[in-house]
């Protein structure tokens, strides 16, 4: 009724005209009310996430729970809104249509172009939403490319100086003082110039006559956003949005110059010319702030709400950023070129792992240049390395032989080049991140390997039949990725490869952690055991007290032993704490050579230490007993002659030891006689002694 009585009054192009001039500012206002309205229906204090909450590095990886609602709630209102005024638009649309056809109006495009305009503002509203919730520019975190190259990218906003306010027409004074006197040099360069093109009448017609009611003046304000923007919201934006362009198109009228099949194209444009461009920047920048955050390579304060042993802060901020990213390609066109995207970010944080890694094993040589210390450098090659992967890899069947022979290696290895303290590896500090290192790869490879899903190379994209482009519109929004379903990462049998692969990267980093940890608690052994043997042992009086290198050593194996029971699981843990007895056993006979001199008072200050040893290590290792070395220093006690004896009588065969070894006991026996400053008694002392050898040799030499 009102468009017919406006066409009678001859003013219905005044007033299709005037809509159209309003509808920007009040489809503006729709917004910013229905933001209102969501805003109050949530309040902020419920949005704040967990991650916020515990103080997690500051890395948006998207919306869920309370926030994921927000969003959603916020776009089903608004799209509501925005169907209502279609309907209505389109009931004027065909009133207006019916009386252009019976009355046959003059210029009826100026009359039916009302919903074409509305269309235009639509796509307008619906790329700013997207482009604000997509955005991260927001973040300073992300901030870490060239400002030209931030300016470049879409999920970049320049932001203004929220200090200052936004221009606004209509709250211009007219009859301020500056505004007149501004009107009035206006209006003198206009008759100057012109003579007669502004009459006085109208001279000041052009000033705005705002109706100060309306606070919506200008789009270009902006909206208020309710979520921090997130470029992983896109699983959220997407469905209400498709859904909203699939019901317009049943409210477009046929004659309205839009064509249907192209509706949704815009939409397309802007996701796959706009989007998917800048996927690979945003989560390249993701990734590195994970790799570079002052606390990426510590421990994690929470890892118990998502590993059973500490992990690093990095790997569950990457992890998490990985299955964010792979949630997000669950609900978009599957394109392999984003798998491969992936790919080269587990290939990059591997290489940072294992710069890390380096970086702890590694020390400076005396002549210029680094080098690897001794544990990681046995585990890289050579027969030692062999031996010790077997171990770790091996059955229990052949696990003694196997500990005897990987002892006998290394002590044969640091006798030829001695150990100095930082050859070693084990600080407290070190050995916690070795083993974090350890649990953050072997856990990352398992979350990983359980996002890995092959599929058919077809179904891999949603594409045009006719163009071969591919279109997010042809998206089931049914069909899409929800919180509680799995995510997996998509690929094809001949992109796979690639994934498998730094899978065992991660796995063989992490073995070379551990087997680090093992060989270096046994160079620490080593080396502190070579202070206690090349301590002096030609004593007045009795010892009561072990050396002060045995409590030293003792300590140091209880503080790795502590370490290895928090991070590291049972198998783990006995991998590296077995055969530490034999080890001991072993160099308290093997390199008993080092001994200089010893007297009954020094070997029982030695048969104290064993004893210490062994009561420290059962705390350790079950079962230890060092009964082979506790003998030896028994044959000494004894004396030369009870050793050539036995000998004898046995063919040494009986005795336990190697030749060399006797021969070893038979010289310490001496040691002190040989020191003597009396020289009858070191020269007795010499003859002895070669007797002895000869003896010992004639009766073990066939044995």
């Amino acid at each position: 009724m009102i468009l017919e009585a406006l066409n009678k009054m001859g003013r219905l192009d005044l007033a299709v005209d005037r809509m159209e001039q309003r509808l920007p500012i009040e489809l503006f206002a729709v917004v910013e009310r229905t933001t209102q309205e969501v805003d109050l229906r949530h309040p902020a204090h419920l949005r704040v996430s967990e991650t916020q909450i515990r103080n997690k590095p500051a890395i948006n990886l998207g919306n869920s729970g309370e926030q994921a609602e927000v969003l959603r709630d916020l776009l089903y209102t608004l799209y509501s809104k925005f169907e209502a005024i279609a309907e209505g638009h389109r009931a004027v649309h065909e009133v207006i249509a019916g009386v252009v056809a019976r009355e046959g109006l003059r210029k009826p495009d100026s009359l039916l172009g009302g919903f074409k305009e509305l269309w235009k503002l639509y796509q307008s509203e619906m790329r700013s939403l997207l482009h604000d919730y997509l955005a991260t520019d927001g973040n300073p975190l992300y901030n870490t490319k060239r400002v030209s190259t931030i300016n470049n990218n879409v999920f970049h906003r320049i932001q203004r100086d929220k200090n200052k306010r936004v221009f606004r027409l209509g709250e211009v004074d007219e009859n301020s003082t500056g505004m007149s006197n501004e009107q009035e040099d206006l209006d003198k360069i206009l008759q100057a110039s012109v003579p007669g093109l502004v009459s006085k009448s109208h001279r000041r017609s052009g000033t705005i006559q705002g109706d100060r009611s309306v606070t919506y003046d200008s789009p270009a304000a902006g909206h208020k956003l309710l979520l921090k923007p997130s470029v992983f919201n896109i699983s959220l934006l997407l469905p209400p949005s498709l859904s909203f362009l699939q019901t317009l198109k049943d409210i477009v009228p046929p004659d309205s110059d839009i064509a249907i099949s192209t509706l949704t194209s815009f939409l397309d444009d802007f996701l796959v010319n706009v989007f998917n461009p800048q996927l690979d920047e945003t989560l390249t920048e993701l990734c590195s702030q994970s790799f570079i955050d002052l606390g990426a390579f510590q421990q994690d304060l929470h890892w118990a709400d998502h590993a059973l042993r500490p992990i690093l802060k990095g790997t569950w901020l990457f992890f998490s950023l990985v299955k964010a990213f792979c949630r997000m390609l669950d609900n978009i066109p599957q394109d392999q070129a984003f798998t491969q995207l992936i790919v080269t970010q587990l290939v990059t944080y591997h290489d940072k792992c294992a710069t890390w890694y380096r970086g702890l094993v590694t020390r400076a040589r005396l002549e210029g240049g680094t080098c690897f210390k001794t544990a990681a450098d046995v585990v890289e090659s050579g027969d030692l390395s062999v031996v010790v992967k077997t171990i770790w890899a091996g059955d229990d069947n052949d696990r003694e032989r196997l500990m005897q022979k990987e002892a006998e290696l290394l002590i044969s290895r640091t006798n030829e080049t001695p150990l100095e303290p930082y050859d070693i590896v084990s600080d407290r500090r070190s050995v916690t991140a070795l083993c974090l290192l350890y649990s953050s790869m072997q856990w990352l490879e398992s979350k990983l390997s359980q996002l890995r899903h092959i599929v058919d190379k077809d179904s891999m994209a949603a594409q045009d039949t006719r163009t071969g482009r591919r279109r997010w519109t042809l998206v089931n929004t049914a069909n899409m990725q929800d919180g509680d379903q799995p995510v997996y990462l998509l690929m094809t049998k001949e992109t796979v490869g690639p994934f498998d692969d730094i899978l065992a990267r991660y796995r063989e980093l992490a073995t070379t952690a551990l087997l680090t940890l093992h060989v270096d608690i046994r160079c620490g052994m080593i080396h502190m055991m070579s202070r206690v043997l090349k301590a002096p042992y030609s004593l007045d009086q009795p010892a009561n007290e072990p050396d002060p290198s045995i409590l030293a050593l003792n300590a140091d194996l209880l503080s790795f032993d502590d370490n290895l029971t928090v991070h590291l699981p049972s198998k783990e843990y006995s991998f590296i704490t077995s055969g530490l007895g034999l080890l001991l056993d072993n160099i308290l006979v093997t390199n008993a050579s080092q001994i200089t001199v010893m007297n009954l008072n020094g070997c029982e200050r030695i048969q104290l230490n064993i004893l210490v040893l062994q009561q420290n290590l059962k705390s350790i290792e079950s079962g230890v007993a060092l009964t082979r070395s506790a003998m030896f220093y028994d044959y000494f006690i004894g004396g030369a002659e009870a050793i050539i004896e036995k000998a004898k009588a046995t063919g040494g065969k009986d005795m336990g030891f190697s030749l060399e070894e006797i021969k070893v006991l038979v010289e310490l026996c001496y040691s002190e006689a040989l020191q003597s400053q009396h020289r009858d008694v070191a020269a007795q002392a010499r003859k002895a002694l070669s007797d002895h050898l000869l003896q010992l040799s004639e009766s073990m030499w066939n044995s």
